[in-house]
């Protein structure tokens, strides 16, 4: 289970996501069932695909806010937007009082390796080839995260849902990136693994823990697989979870079945059962009041 913060702190001290984290938090404390069956449902989705569950994820996270979170609503994207994006986003973020908003890019991913940002440009494997000589010295590498290769990032507000297919449970973590970045002392070359076509830089902290890693290469490489990854595994405590560590989900076959029937049937029939499940929603958050 990933260490906790403090309560107060959060990824990110004082930006629109952070904020938006710790409210997230709040509620999900208060209402553990609210997100367990949201989950629950999201990596049910696995049962039709291995990659089902990562594009309803953006649309189911985006209505939980939307139907939870009084202060907040969220607007999904979408894919036809895609070539026209100039950063990571899966859904947008309004704070309903300040009106301020902000993108959030959703990872669903297993417990272990975890892409935190693409990084289509190659920017940041070439800054890195090009310093690969100096990377232990710690000056070096702090100048490095500052500059403009890794600045995609820092402005990237990264949302993942993990999940342990075996243990039949998940848990939302969010990876305090600044709090990594103040961490790391030094820079290792890797160039051994099975398989492995491309040099993995792993940035480390003074004890020589593991925090993240740039891996996959140069332009040569895939460019969706590309950038900045980090491991729910070895790097811990460098992540928050929201929901308070790992919950346990089952998976809603009545959800599958749902979906089958409803891929051959009539929209009169969805409107009907759309109905039902806003009444079943309007249920949910009567409960979720009478708790505040």
């Amino acid at each position: 289970m990933p260490d906790q913060h403090p309560e107060g702190t959060s990824p990110a001290t004082h930006t629109p996501y952070a904020d938006f984290s710790r409210r997230l938090k709040v509620l999900i404390r208060k209402n553990p069932g609210l997100i367990t069956v949201t989950l629950s449902n999201i990596f049910t989705m696995r049962l039709i695909g291995n990659k089902t569950h990562g594009d309803l994820a953006e649309i189911a996270i985006a209505e939980f806010i939307n139907q939870y979170m009084y202060d907040f609503r969220s607007i999904h994207v979408g894919k036809d937007l895609y070539r026209a994006k100039t950063r990571e986003e899966d859904i947008i973020v309004i704070n309903e009082i300040t009106q301020s908003q902000f993108p959030v890019s959703l990872k669903a991913y297993g417990d272990g390796p975890l892409q935190l940002s693409t990084d289509k440009s190659s920017r940041m494997f070439s800054s890195l080839e090009r310093l690969k000589s100096s990377l232990r010295d710690p000056s070096v590498v702090k100048s490095l995260l500052t500059s403009s290769a890794f600045a995609e990032f820092n402005n990237t507000n990264v949302l993942p849902l993990i999940y342990d297919e075996r243990r039949r449970r998940c848990n939302m973590m969010v990876f305090d990136y600044r709090r990594a970045v103040e961490s790391v002392h030094r820079v290792t070359l890797s160039v051994e693994g099975f398989g492995r076509k491309h040099p993995v830089y792993r940035f480390l902290d003074s004890s020589g823990e593991y925090i993240f890693e740039v891996r996959y290469g140069d332009a040569r490489a895939n460019a969706l697989q590309r950038g900045l990854w980090t491991n729910t595994r070895n790097a811990q405590k460098y992540f928050d979870s929201l929901t308070d560590g790992w919950i346990e989900y089952t998976p809603n076959l009545t959800l599958v079945k749902l979906f089958s029937h409803a891929l051959v049937s009539t929209e009169r029939s969805h409107n009907t059962a759309l109905e039902e499940i806003r009444r079943d929603i309007e249920v949910l958050r009567k409960a979720m009041r009478g708790r505040e």
